[in-house]
């Protein structure tokens, strides 16, 4: 049985970047991926990307990258799941492997936002919602949606606006090693509660930025001393007034299950994880639904640092979507990028027990989709 491994990574600085293009960030990361992997013959290229059409006016991604690092006329490809683009892109790129049709694959994503409108960027985005509904002409947008669960779960839970916070404010922390992170600056919880509100409870600091950068992994059949031990994706309701419940994100919890059951681990068995924290909110439904912790927990386990880098189960050890950055298409490569590097024991935030087993949670829309991905190292 064919077995995918991972043989080379690289990723630019997230953060703003006025004097290079969405290629520029996309060659970047790629030329550091294959020089990792010591160079080997590219059968294919997926790229992860969700605007490049609409703000940098650039199509044909996957094309583009295979001419430019002179790959010759191999197939490519862009994928586009909103904000798990670049996890879909890896995806399709494990499953190519295990098809057997290309022994070496290159997987790149990269998103550049900085340089359009906060208004134009967020109009963009909200593309990834449902346009034909109701919600949408009431002005639904991504933080009114993780808004409005924020406060379901704390009338439900008892967690308080200080929860969030906290999430925050650990992931800036983490940030605070990481150099290619967007945010290095320190914080406090008391600024956290009392930024600028973006919609109630969810203030600045809860809430993803507007980021350029890239991220790029080489997938090979070759055996490399790190295994890609099960990769998994599942779909969710595309609205508010379609959850079944609204404190649930039924496409993180079946992804996560799916890849359990298929790498024969659960979640006592993760040493690491990165999830997709586009609100802080986010960050602790997901550690719910990959059960990490019971359901309606998962802010005690916030509040007594179990998600620390020194804790139960670390989660955003690279400082996560709210201070490392979220250049949409390159998000859920980036994920690999730090996992790889803390099995590797050379990363930001290393763990003091290097660990052996990783889990990337990568999500699209409101709940649209989640990508799984569990990494081994052997």
């Amino acid at each position: 049985m064919t077995t995918v491994y991972v043989h080379g990574i690289g990723m630019t600085k997230f953060g703003s970047f006025e004097d290079k293009s969405l290629k520029d960030l996309l060659i970047e990361a790629s030329i550091d991926a294959l020089k990792d992997a010591n160079h080997p013959k590219i059968d294919a290229v997926f790229v992860g990307n969700f605007m490049g059409g609409t703000l940098s006016n650039q199509e044909i991604l996957g094309a583009i990258v295979a001419n430019d690092l002179g790959l010759g006329y191999i197939p490519t490809a862009k994928l586009e799941g909103a904000c798990a683009s670049g996890g879909i892109a890896l995806r399709q790129g494990v499953l190519s492997i295990l098809s057997g049709e290309y022994e070496n694959v290159l997987v790149v994503g990269a998103e550049k936002m900085k340089h359009a409108s906060t208004a134009t960027v967020t109009q963009f985005i909200n593309t990834a919602m449902d346009q034909s509904t109701t919600e949408k002409e009431a002005g639904l947008t991504f933080p009114g949606f993780f808004g409005t669960v924020a406060n379901r779960y704390m009338y439900e839970t008892g967690a308080r606006k200080e929860h969030l916070a906290k999430v925050a404010l650990k992931n800036r922390e983490n940030a605070m090693n990481n150099p290619l992170a967007q945010f290095q600056k320190p914080t406090t919880i008391e600024e956290i509660v009392n930024a600028r509100m973006v919609t109630d409870p969810l203030g600045l600091f809860d809430c993803s930025p507007i980021t350029d950068g890239a991220a790029a992994v080489v997938l090979s059949s070759k055996p490399s001393n790190i295994k890609v031990r099960a990769s998994s994706q599942s779909s969710g309701p595309t609205l508010m007034q379609d959850a079944i419940e609204l404190l649930s994100l039924p496409a993180v919890k079946l992804s996560g299950e799916i890849a359990y059951e298929k790498a024969g681990l659960g979640p006592d068995d993760i040493d690491v994880a990165e999830i997709h924290d586009c609100f802080s909110m986010t960050e602790i439904l997901s550690i719910e639904e990959l059960g990490f912790f019971p359901k309606l927990e998962g802010w005690k386990a916030v509040e007594a640092g179990e998600t620390k880098v020194d804790g139960k189960i670390p989660v955003n050890t690279s400082g996560g979507l709210l201070s490392k950055g979220h250049p949409i298409g390159a998000t859920g490569v980036s994920q690999i990028y730090q996992l790889v590097r803390q099995l590797r024991g050379n990363a930001p935030n290393q763990l003091a027990k290097q660990p052996k087993i990783a889990l990337a949670q990568n999500l699209g829309g409101t709940g649209a989709y989640s990508v799984v991905h569990i990494l081994e190292r052997v």
